[in-house]
């Protein structure tokens, strides 16, 4: 089934819980939640009390991208807060074996991410443990960049690697993804679909809508 989880990051503020609304409406099943700490990225975004927030608004699945370093430090607060799958970075755990076990102690689903530079060969040894894969097709921590186009055979590399392993993984796909190229990104092997700027903004839920027309 492919799925579409519309970046957080991109909404709108002042009207979060109409936008939130707006795409669970046009049949967005997750809402990709971003956190950013400053330090393994850039910029900083939300923590915990938003997420616990907008929990009561809406019973879309939180998929939450921890772009933080060390994330086993706060993985109860986040599962409290509402997050329903949980994302790491591979670069920013030091033991991410034991990272990904204290999602699934906490009861949920776990997700490990690369960044674009990350060959994606690092990734077999953990997907015996995970839920999903995140292929980043931007470099993290800013919206609005353009999709790099080796992404597309890394993302065939990935899921040739899922295929293998014989198990239910999803993978999904953050960057750069717009009306344009979804469609490559679909083919080339991705069932998560995340969309900030290409979704949010004027129209949300109509933008959102013609996304699900591609999904289908």
């Amino acid at each position: 089934m492919n799925i579409l989880s519309p970046s957080m990051l991109s909404a709108d503020f002042t009207r979060l819980r109409e936008e939130i609304l707006a795409v669970e409406q046009a049949g967005a099943k997750y809402l990709h939640v971003d956190v950013m700490d400053g330090k393994f990225v850039p910029s900083i975004s939300f923590g915990m009390p938003v997420i616990a927030s907008i929990r009561k608004a809406s019973q879309i699945i939180f998929d939450v991208h921890l772009m933080i370093e060390e994330p086993i430090r706060y993985i109860e607060e986040f599962v409290k807060a509402g997050a329903d799958i949980i994302t790491v970075h591979l670069e920013a755990c030091s033991d991410v074996k034991e990272t990904l076990d204290k999602i699934h102690a906490c009861g949920i689903k776990a997700g490990l991410t690369i960044k674009p530079n990350t060959p994606a060969e690092s990734l077999r040894p953990y997907l015996d443990q995970v839920e999903m894969i995140l292929l980043m097709s931007v470099e993290p921590g800013f919206g609005g960049q353009k999709y790099i186009e080796s992404s597309t055979e890394k993302i065939r590399q990935v899921r040739a690697m899922i295929e293998e392993s014989g198990r239910d993984i999803d993978l999904e796909v953050d960057g750069g993804i717009n009306l344009e190229n979804v469609d490559t990104v679909l083919q080339a092997g991705a069932n998560v679909i995340v969309a900030g700027s290409a979704v949010f903004g004027e129209e949300t839920g109509k933008k959102a809508a013609l996304f699900m027309e591609k999904l289908a």
